[in-house]
């Protein structure tokens, strides 16, 4: 059973940078897709970033140039780098896993979720 475990969330100023990770294990067909989904407060679960087996990598258009997905060598681990935060990107970040990058959020297995608070 893949479970994602994620790690680095956390609470940082406005401006800052925080990098998630997510270790996605074993890696299977099921799993070939990995990606970032956040939630805020009162607000519904949006893409963040996906990357694929092959490395292609989609990003959010509201966060291109700030946030940046990747995957070690192994495809068991996914990161997302995250600069010039602000407050609006309060959010529960979930790491997700599955078969296609859906960004509807139909992915296979889903983490519990790390926090993520930016000050103002």
């Amino acid at each position: 059973q893949v479970q994602p475990v994620e790690s680095g969330g956390g609470s940082v100023q406005a401006g800052g940078s925080l990098r998630l990770s997510c270790l996605v294990s074993p890696y299977t067909d099921k799993n070939k897709c990995m990606g970032w989904f956040r939630q805020a407060p009162g607000k519904e679960r949006e893409g963040v970033a996906t990357i694929d087996s092959d490395g292609r990598t989609s990003v959010a258009n509201s966060l291109k140039g700030r946030f940046t997905i990747s995957q070690d060598d192994a495809k068991t681990t996914v990161y997302l780098e995250m600069n010039s935060l602000e407050p609006e990107d309060t959010a529960t970040y979930y790491c997700a896993a599955g078969w296609y990058c859906d960004w509807s959020g139909g992915m296979n297995y889903w983490g519990k979720g790390t926090p993520v608070t930016i000050s103002s």
